[in-house]
């Protein structure tokens, strides 16, 4: 599964990993993150995130 980096923060949201804190499980792509997902570190929504090259 491909890794998302926040660009304006760095954060480096990997699906292998899931964002625990949020409630989202390991094994969660990217792309079935809820809408309403933010990042964990500056709280900027998914629309900030790039597919990490």
């Amino acid at each position: 599964m491909k890794r998302y980096v926040c660009e304006p923060c760095g954060y480096v949201y990997d699906p292998e990993e899931g964002d625990p804190d949020s409630g989202i499980e390991a094994g969660t792509a990217f792309e079935d993150l809820p809408d309403d997902w933010v990042c964990p570190v500056c709280g900027l929504g998914k629309d900030v995130f790039v597919e990490e090259a």
